[in-house]
C-alpha cells in the first residue's frame, strides 16, 4: 500500500513487541519520507524523481558500508544490520513512488498487481524479517495480504485518488462493465458501478482470504497483529458493499465498534 494508504501500518500499536516498534518506525518513516516526495506539495515531476533518486543513493550508500548522510537513513543502518533486512523491498518501494509520478491509470489487473507488487507486499516483507518469519509460504500469504490491502484502499478513496488525477481501477475492468473515466469525477453510482466495485471488493476480498491462513501461523501479539489487520481489511470490504458501493458518499472507515468485532474475529481459536 502506497504510505499515504497505510492505515493498517502497526508502526504505533500496542500489540507491536516493545523490541520490534524501532525498527518498524525506522521502516515507516523510510517510506513516509519517500511517499511524501511523490504526492506531498506543488513539486515538478522531475524535483519528484530526483529525490527519490536521493533516496536510492543513500540506500546504496548503506550496501556499500558508507555512512549515509541524513538522519533518516543512518537511524535506518542499525535495524537493517541487526535484523539482516533484504536491500531490494526498499528499492521497490522507491520504485512504485517513481511510478506514481508518471503513471496516473492501469490498463488492466496484471499491471495493477505489479504496481501493488512494489507498493504494498515490500512492506509485509520486511516485517516477516524483522518478525524471523520469511519463510518462502510465509510470504506468499503475506504478499496477498499486502496487495489485498492496497487493493481495498484503492476502492475506498477512489474520490480521494480522482482529486490527484488518478484512477487505479484497471481500464480493461471499467469497460467490461460500462464505466467511462468521466463517471468518476461525477461520482455516478449507478448500476454499472456496483457491479464493477462487486467485481472489485471480490476479488479483494479472495486475496485477503488466500493470506489469512499468516494470522495463524504467527503466534503470540504479532499473529493477533495479522489477525487483526486481516478482519480490518475484510471489515473495510463489508462496510462497501453495505453502502451499495457507493464509496463517493460513504467512505467507509473503521468505527470504535468495528474494532470490537475485529478483536472478537480475531481470537485465537
Amino acid at each position: 500500500m502506497s504510505v499515504n494508504h497505510y492505515e493498517n501500518f502497526p508502526v504505533a500499536s500496542v500489540l507491536m513487541p516493545k523490541h520490534l516498534r524501532r525498527p518498524v518506525s525506522a521502516i515507516y518513516h523510510f517510506a513516509r519520507g519517500a511517499d511524501d516526495i511523490a504526492d506531498e506539495g506543488d513539486a515538478s515531476n522531475e524535483a519528484r524523481l530526483a529525490g527519490l533518486d536521493a533516496y536510492r543513493v543513500e540506500l546504496a550508500r548503506i550496501e556499500a558500508h558508507e555512512t549515509p548522510l541524513t538522519p533518516l537513513f543512518q537511524n535506518l543502518v542499525p535495524e537493517i544490520r541487526q535484523y539482516n533486512l533484504p536491500m531490494q523491498p526498499f528499492y521497490d518501494l522507491l520504485d512504485a513512488f517513481s511510478q506514481d509520478v508518471v503513471q496516473k491509470r492501469y490498463a488492466d489487473f496484471a499491471e495493477l498487481k505489479e504496481y501493488c507488487r512494489r507498493s504494498a507486499n515490500p512492506v509485509g516483507n520486511l516485517l516477516l524479517h524483522l518478525y524471523g518469519e520469511a519463510t518462502p509460504v510465509n510470504i506468499a500469504y503475506s504478499d496477498a495480504i499486502c496487495t489485498s490491502l492496497q487493493l481495498i484502499n484503492f476502492w475506498q478513496d477512489v474520490a480521494k485518488d480522482d482529486v490527484i488525477a488518478r484512477i487505479y481501477i484497471p481500464l480493461d475492468d471499467m469497460a467490461r462493465f460500462g464505466v467511462p473515466e468521466s463517471q468518476i469525477p461525477q461520482q455516478i453510482c449507478n448500476d454499472n458501478w456496483r457491479q464493477l466495485m462487486a467485481f472489485e471488493v471480490q476479488r479483494a476480498r479472495e486475496m485477503m482470504l488466500y493470506g489469512k491462513p499468516l494470522g495463524t501461523i504467527l503466534t503470540g501479539r504479532i499473529g493477533l497483529e495479522m489477525r487483526m489487520i486481516i478482519a480490518g481489511g475484510l471489515r473495510i470490504l463489508d462496510k462497501i458493499e453495505a453502502a451499495q458501493f457507493d464509496v463517493y458518499r460513504h467512505r467507509p472507515v473503521l468505527r470504535p465498534f468495528d474494532w470490537l468485532i475485529m478483536l472478537a474475529k480475531s481470537a485465537p481459536m
